[in-house]
């Protein structure tokens, strides 16, 4: 196999230049990581600064989460065509800039603009590195991805109590210009190590050569599958780590308190991806996220049971432990059943679909049973109404929406239950200051010690549930009635 110009052979795949290829991501990851991390430290400095609630404060990390999504699929994408010197040093610029305009900013509404901007270029250093360093590897495929994805929680390590140091010494303002320009010259140096390519995995006949697992799916439903399965899993990660350093803050312990916990579970989230790795190299996959998942859920529930000092040390490192292995066994499943000049753009699929998940915890509840109802709506109707010439606006209203009402109707009843008694993530959003109807029925069982009336606002609270649960079903009896 003969390489293209400023290609490189197959005969390079794990070989030495391979395991520097890999060395240089790490680090690369490692610094372009820190913009997932500086804004968490940051944001109850920027909260207090700006004089605004917990909510309005965390629209940077917002912004910062869509830039990063998105971007993941524009720069995954460039770096199928381009190799991925193009997107990191576009993604090198990125979190230049935006770290020197959030020095400068001077209002909050610019800090959210910045920080979109890091998170585009955040978004380089992390898809697009793990789909470039699953190409140089293919016996250690599962390790080398996993040591490439350790590289953003080695940043979660070494950034927050970096970060919280020169903000409490220089202020927020000065830290971030300081990252700024430490990413700049750290970085654009480190590109020409990355600058060879392995020509043969982007010819069409060496990618149909090349040998890959039979999907029982189709790719278009194996690809929205694992985008479903990225939002449900990010769901349950992002409380803990987004929130976790603030949380703290409101229970009394400090945000410092708080940044060395997320640094204690983003350092076990080291050993947990390379022990995925591992793992990933011997069972596959597809039951590495399996295992990742189910543990992950277990580590969250005690989230819910403890909130000493010292449980919420022990409860971060075991979350860390075992939740750190599931975002690159979506980079490895892409591997291991997709063509490899897609594996760019498919990762960032993927890692988009798991930031939603992040930033919208009840999102995934509203929208499967909408899918649902969408993948069994016949469009032969659609096109009947057409056929009689109503608009658009008549066949939305009076063929689409009755036909998946029940999805409608479904979903909104998933996401109305548990946040009508949701009481952790409105303490954590609003800072303990937003009292919501289950945030005051804890307050009953707890400081309040009023418990007759939390067990009759809970017995309330069950009856309204009970009531919905008992419309939807009686609607949807009927319906199957009407059509049966």
């Amino acid at each position: 196999m003969s390489a293209s110009a400023g290609g490189s052979s197959a005969s390079d795949i794990e070989s030495p230049y391979a395991w520097l290829r890999l060395g240089t991501a790490m680090l690369l990851a490692t610094i372009g990581g820190v913009g997932m991390w500086s804004v968490v430290v940051a944001l109850p400095v920027i909260q207090t600064d700006f004089g605004v609630e917990r909510a309005d404060a965390a629209l940077p990390y917002t912004l910062a989460m869509l830039g990063f999504g998105g971007g993941g699929v524009l720069m995954g994408r460039l770096a199928d065509r381009f190799g991925i010197v193009v997107p990191l040093a576009l993604g090198t610029l990125a979190l230049g800039l935006g770290y020197l305009a959030v020095g400068q900013a001077a209002d909050l509404w610019q800090v959210a603009l910045a920080h979109g901007l890091i998170g585009l270029g955040c978004s380089a250093s992390f898809g697009p590195l793990m789909a470039d360093i699953s190409h140089w590897f293919m016996r250690r495929r599962g390790i080398a991805v996993s040591l490439a994805a350790a590289g953003n929680y080695l940043a979660g390590t070494v950034w927050p109590p970096v970060v919280q140091h020169f903000i409490a010494s220089d202020g927020w303002r000065a830290t971030h210009s300081g990252i700024g320009l430490f990413c700049l010259a750290s970085m654009l140096p480190l590109l020409l190590l990355m600058r060879r390519r392995i020509a043969a995995h982007f010819s069409a006949a060496d990618t149909a050569a090349m040998p890959r697992q039979a999907a029982p799916v189709s790719p278009s439903v194996l690809q929205g599958l694992l985008c479903v399965a990225g939002v449900a899993c990010c769901v349950a990660m992002a409380m803990p780590q987004v929130h976790l350093v603030a949380y703290c803050g409101d229970l009394g312990y400090g945000p410092a308190r708080g940044a060395q916990m997320l640094s204690l579970m983003l350092g076990l989230g080291i050993v947990s991806r390379i022990a995925s790795g591992f793992i990933a190299d011997r069972i596959g996959g597809v039951r590495t996220l399996l295992l990742g998942s189910v543990l992950q859920g277990s580590a969250l529930l005690l989230y819910l049971m403890f909130d000493g000092l010292v449980s919420l040390y022990v409860i971060s490192g075991l979350f860390g432990l075992f939740q750190g292995g599931i975002v690159p066994s979506y980079a490895i499943i892409v591997r291991e059943y997709f063509a490899p000049k897609e594996a760019g753009t498919r990762v960032g699929l993927v890692l988009l679909a798991t930031l939603v998940g992040m930033a919208y915890v009840y999102l995934p509840l509203m929208v499967l049973p909408l899918y649902a109802a969408m993948e069994r709506l016949d469009f032969r109707l659609v096109e009947a109404g057409y056929d009689l010439y109503a608009t658009r606006l008549q066949v939305l209203r009076k063929v689409i929406l009755p036909l998946i009402k029940p999805g409608i109707v479904a979903g909104s009843i998933l996401v109305f239950i548990p946040s009508l008694g949701a009481y952790v993530t409105p303490r954590v959003l609003g800072g303990g200051r937003n009292m919501m109807l289950g945030n005051f029925i804890e307050l009953q069982f707890g400081q309040g010690r009023n418990w007759p009336l939390g067990s009759a606002l809970s017995m309330t609270l069950l009856l309204i549930v009970t009531a919905a649960l008992l419309v939807y079903v009686r609607n949807a009896t009927k319906g199957g009635g009407s059509q049966g």
